[in-house]
C-alpha cells in the first residue's frame, strides 16, 4: 500500500474533532480537486510501498498507550488494494478506525466512522493544469449508490461538504434529497481554505446556516493549531 505520510496529531475535522489520532495517508486518488490541500497524495502522488503489518507496527509505535483512534485517509484510501486488510488489522488491534473517503468507490472495509466527503462542483479543476482533468473529475465526483452503501454499512458516518460560497448550499440540498438514512447532525459544513484568514472569512455565514438547518459547523482545527503543514 503506497503511503505518503504516517503521523500522530489532533483530529481537526468532523465528529471527532480534537481527538488525538494516528493518521495513515494513502497516496493516490481517482479525483483531482482544484483546492486539494494534499497534492502529494493526489495530483503528484508520492510515497513508499509499505506492507500492512509494517503500517500497523508504525501505528502502534506512534499511538503509544493513550491513543486508540486511527484515521485512514488519502488521497483516496478506497482505491488501495490492501484497504480491506489494513482496516481489518487495525480493528484486530482494537483501534477505532475512521476512513476518510470521497465515497466514489465502495469496499466493505471494517470501520467505526465513515467520513464521507462528496465533492461539490466547486472542486472541479476547470483552470488547474489547463483543465485537462476537469471532465474526468466531473464524471466521477458523485456516486450516489456508493454514498448510500457507506451510510448503510458503517456503524457511524458523517457527510462532510467543503463550502466556498452560499451557492454551494443549493447543491448540498440536491445531494441530500437523493440520500436516505441521515439526520442534520450527520451533515457537516466545512469552509474551504488552507489559511486562517480564508477560513475566518467564511466562518460567520456558514455557522449561521448551521444554526438555521441543524447541520454541524466543521472547523479545520489542525490548520488553526499548526498551519497548512504536512504531518499535522
Amino acid at each position: 500500500m503506497k503511503i505518503s505520510e504516517l503521523f500522530y496529531s489532533i483530529q481537526g475535522e468532523g465528529k471527532l474533532v480534537g481527538v488525538p489520532s494516528v493518521f495513515v495517508r494513502a497516496s493516490g486518488c481517482n479525483l483531482r480537486c482544484t483546492w486539494c490541500d494534499t497534492p502529494y497524495a493526489s495530483w503528484d502522488a508520492e510515497g513508499e510501498d509499505v506492507t500492512v503489518s509494517e503500517i500497523v507496527k508504525r501505528v502502534d509505535e506512534l499511538a503509544g498507550q493513550h491513543c486508540r483512534h486511527v484515521v485512514v485517509t488519502g488521497g483516496e484510501p478506497m482505491i488501495m488494494p490492501d484497504i480491506l486488510l489494513l482496516c481489518h488489522a487495525l480493528k484486530e488491534s482494537r483501534y477505532h478506525v475512521t476512513v476518510e473517503t470521497a465515497a466514489t468507490v465502495f469496499h466493505a472495509a471494517e470501520m467505526d466512522l465513515a467520513s464521507l466527503s462528496p465533492k461539490l462542483s466547486n472542486s472541479t479543476p476547470h483552470e488547474r493544469e489547463g483543465g485537462r482533468f476537469a471532465a474526468m473529475h466531473e464524471r466521477q465526483r458523485l456516486n450516489f449508490e456508493v454514498i448510500q452503501r457507506f451510510i448503510e454499512w458503517a456503524p457511524d458516518f458523517q457527510l462532510k461538504f467543503v463550502v466556498s460560497d452560499e451557492s454551494d448550499l443549493l447543491e448540498i440540498d440536491e445531494i441530500l434529497k437523493r440520500l436516505r438514512g441521515w439526520s442534520p447532525a450527520d451533515v457537516l459544513l466545512m469552509p474551504e481554505g488552507t489559511d486562517a484568514a480564508t477560513l475566518d472569512s467564511r466562518t460567520a455565514w456558514i455557522s449561521e446556516v448551521c444554526k438555521r438547518t441543524g447541520y454541524r459547523y466543521c472547523p479545520r482545527l489542525h490548520v488553526a493549531l499548526y498551519g497548512n503543514t504536512r504531518g499535522t
